[in-house]
């Protein structure tokens, strides 16, 4: 499984919501970013949804 296949399927969380902001940002942004934001993404993908949630939201 290549890279971006992986991380594609690690975007797939319970929330409509999460899955959209996660997988537009690996179409788009992900695909230019330099290495350490991919580290941050990769790193972000860990969180529990719960916590994903609040960080993405600013809650």
């Amino acid at each position: 499984m290549g890279e971006l296949a992986r991380l594609k399927w690690q975007c797939r969380r319970g929330a409509k919501e999460l899955d959209f902001l996660l997988n537009r940002y690996l179409e788009t942004g992900y695909l230019v970013a330099d290495k350490a934001e991919r580290e941050l993404f990769v790193e972000l993908l860990g969180l529990e949804d719960d916590m994903l949630v609040g960080v993405l939201m600013g809650i």
